[in-house]
This record gives structure tokens, C-alpha cells and sequence, in this order.
């Protein structure tokens, strides 16, 4: 790779990217531009801005956006028209943030001509993979610079020390090890690492950032209407919200009752299993409501071929390939199955359980009169069952007379 002259870095403002920028300045030489997303982590981005100063880069360089409306919008609302879940229990929420902060790299890089894009993940983790298969795939000459893969800087000494030699400020919090990692956006939060590596021991309670304990959640239940247009969440309890204020309400509902803590052991693209907590409150309430609406609107067999790409679509978020053509395809098959799924869903909030106890829709499939179990004046004939069930069986009837013969 050619000698980068000027580089768009994703930039947290903390110890590890403010490093990587300065690196990137003295390994390369080049021109650095900062770009730092608002994605509901919940942190104060100014200090990013003004550490970026600090360490030499001009106002005009600095890029700090809030971006939480297009991220729920835009990621956040397709990926659940989709129920997706990674192996089952996984809602995505570091996966699903990925592709936007490679899609403003790559803006940034364009629109202040620079030729290189740099990120902060590690080369043991799946997150190299996603901002690099997205950024290739929105610009195929871009070059990407991943500095853990590169570096010599193998140890905390060895960034403490690089950080003290290039004065980069060390908050006295950071000199030691932190406990685990930690992700957040405004769908979730992830811990990963060190006292959360063994598998076979609890987390510490204090792992927890957004979730009281179920045990310590409130004693009374609380019911809420979710309202659904096409497939996405628009009020709760009847007021209008826009994607990003109505995913931080689920998320303070959510938080308040316990719900959404998944400790999971999952199957990372670069091979490894690796054991995380995450915290999505908003999402597992979502989850649940848009699941019961679809449960009256969507045909069966429909519903049934959803749930069977599902697993494909989840995974397709989870390496990395958001902007691939597949996930596309099967975006438009989600979405065009989403033309009805519009009405309301009640849900009971407790001890860390959303549970679905009503839904309605105008443009509900329920029949009362087919299923009742009164009089259903002649909505359904039941001698037509006979019929039904003999054509279903025949070719079993049919197998069971050849074992049969060929047993005697």
C-alpha cells in the first residue's frame, strides 16, 4: 500500500484512537481527520473534540455528528422489520452500528479528498471485518489502515509508554487495565473481555450498565401499546416519536424492568468463539412487539419463509456484509413482506420479561368467526377436513404399505 497522504480516522476521543492518531501521524507522516458518531453511547463527544486539538488537529479536520436518528432509521428499523438474531439470541448492536461509521468514513474521506481510512478494532475481532467489507464495498479504491494489525505497541506498558512519549494525555483511570471492554450505542451495550473470559463464571453485577437486576426490578408489571406502520415502530402508548426517540424511551422501559441482559458465547467470523454481555433493553421490547403484530398481519407461509432467512440475513449483519448485494435481495423480500404489518401491540413489562398479551390491526388476518369454538355459522365447514387430511396422507400411507410389503 502506497504511503497514505491524508487519513479519515474513526475517532472515540479515548486513550486507544488517540494513540492510533498519533501513530498514524508519525508512522505516515499524513494529514489526520477525526470522525466521531453520536450513536447513543451515551458519552460526551466534546471531550473528543478537544483532545483532537491537543493533539494537533485543526478545527476544520474535526468531525463529530450526531447521527442517532439515521442510525435507528436507517440500520436499526430494517434489521428488526427482519426479527434478526445471531445464533438465535443475538439483536446485533454493535454489528448493525459498523456499516454507518464506514459509510461516513468513507463520506468524509471524499469530501475532504483524503485517500485512507483508518479504525481502531483489533485483529482478533470481528469488527476489522465489518468496517473494511463496507468501506471496500461503497469505494473500492479506498485504501483502509488497521494500526493493531500493523504496530509493534503489543502490550498496555508499550501504549502507556508510546502515549507519555507523545504526550497524549492518560486519565489516571486508564494506567490500569479496565476490568472488560466495553461498546455502546443506542440499541445496546457490549462487555467483553478480561474478568468476563471464562465462560463458566458470572458476570459481575456490575457489568450491568443500562439494566437493573430482574430480582430487583419493580414488583408491579407495567403495559405499554407499541404502534406499528409497515413494519416499523412509530408511538408508544399513542404518541408519535421519531426511530431514535422511541428506541431511547424502550430503552429507559426496558431498563427500568430488567429486560434485555443476554450473557452469550458466540461464534466470531475469524473463527474463535468469544463470550459477551450485552444489554439491549429498547430491542428486546421490540423484538417482541413486532413479532405479536406479525403474528395477525403476515400470511403463514410467508411468515414461515421470513423466519427461514432470517438465520441467513442475521449472519450476513453479523460478518460484516451489510452493503452486499445478498443482504439487499434480502432486504427487499423483509421489507416487501412488512406492507401490512401495521396496528398496535400491548405488552406487559416484568422482572426482566416482555411478554406480549395483546395485538390488533385493520389489516389483521384473524377470523374470529373461523376459529371460534361456538357456532360459526358456516364460516368453515369441518367435513372439508376429511378431504384434506386423506390427500396429505396418501403418500405416507403409501410408504408405510412399501415398508410394510418389503418387511415380509
Amino acid at each position: 500500500m502506497s504511503t497514505p497522504k491524508k487519513v479519515v480516522l474513526a475517532y472515540s476521543g479515548g486513550l486507544d484512537t488517540s494513540i492510533i492518531l498519533k501513530w498514524l501521524q508519525t508512522e505516515y507522516g499524513c494529514e489526520v481527520v477525526t470522525f466521531t458518531a453520536d450513536l447513543g453511547q451515551g458519552e460526551e463527544l466534546e471531550p473528543a473534540r478537544r483532545k483532537a486539538e491537543l493533539l494537533g488537529i485543526a478545527p476544520e479536520n474535526i468531525h463529530i455528528e450526531d447521527v442517532r436518528e439515521e442510525f435507528v432509521r436507517d440500520f436499526v428499523f430494517p434489521m428488526f422489520r427482519a426479527n434478526a438474531l445471531y445464533e438465535g439470541l443475538y439483536l446485533l448492536g454493535t454489528s448493525i452500528a459498523r456499516p454507518l461509521i464506514s459509510k461516513r468514513l468513507v463520506e468524509i474521506a471524499a469530501e475532504c479528498g483524503a485517500d485512507a481510512v483508518a479504525h481502531g478494532a483489533t485483529g482478533k475481532g470481528n469488527d476489522q471485518v465489518r468496517f473494511e467489507l463496507s468501506a471496500y464495498a461503497l469505494n473500492p479504491d479506498i485504501k483502509v489502515i488497521a494500526p493493531w494489525r500493523e504496530w509493534d505497541l503489543s502490550s498496555r506498558s508499550k501504549l502507556l509508554e508510546f502515549a507519555e512519549a507523545n504526550q497524549i494525555p492518560i486519565a489516571k483511570d486508564k494506567r490500569g487495565e479496565a476490568p472488560f471492554s466495553v461498546d455502546a450505542n443506542l440499541l445496546h451495550t457490549s462487555s467483553e473481555g478480561k474478568v468476563l473470559e471464562d465462560p463458566a463464571e458470572p458476570a459481575p453485577e456490575d457489568v450491568y450498565q443500562r439494566t437493573v437486576s430482574p430480582e430487583n426490578a419493580p414488583d408491579t408489571p407495567e403495559v405499554i401499546e407499541l404502534g406499528f406502520e409497515r413494519g416499523d415502530a412509530v408511538s408508544i402508548n399513542g404518541e408519535a416519536l421519531s426511530p431514535a426517540d422511541l428506541l431511547t424511551r424502550l430503552n429507559e422501559l426496558g431498563g427500568a424492568h430488567g429486560i434485555g441482559r443476554l450473557d452469550l458465547v458466540e461464534g466470531r467470523f475469524v473463527g474463535m468463539k468469544s463470550r459477551g454481555i450485552y444489554e439491549t433493553p429498547g430491542g428486546t421490547i421490540l423484538l417482541a412487539a413486532h413479532r405479536g403484530i406479525e403474528q395477525i398481519t403476515l400470511d403463514r407461509s410467508a411468515a414461515h419463509l421470513k423466519d427461514e432467512l432470517m438465520p441467513r440475513y442475521a449472519e450476513l449483519i453479523y460478518n460484516g456484509f451489510w452493503f452486499a448485494p445478498e443482504r439487499e435481495m434480502l432486504q427487499a423480500a423483509i421489507d416487501h413482506s412488512q406492507a401490512h404489518v401495521t396496528g398496535t401491540t400491548r405488552l406487559k413489562l416484568y422482572k426482566g420479561q416482555a411478554s406480549v398479551i395483546g395485538r390488533w390491526s385493520d389489516a389483521s388476518l384473524y377470523s374470529e368467526a373461523h376459529v371460534t369454538f361456538e357456532e360459526d355459522a358456516g364460516a368453515y365447514d369441518q367435513a372439508d377436513a376429511a378431504g384434506f387430511i386423506k390427500l396429505n396422507a396418501l403418500r405416507l400411507k403409501l410408504l408405510a404399505a412399501r415398508d410394510r410389503r418389503l418387511k415380509q
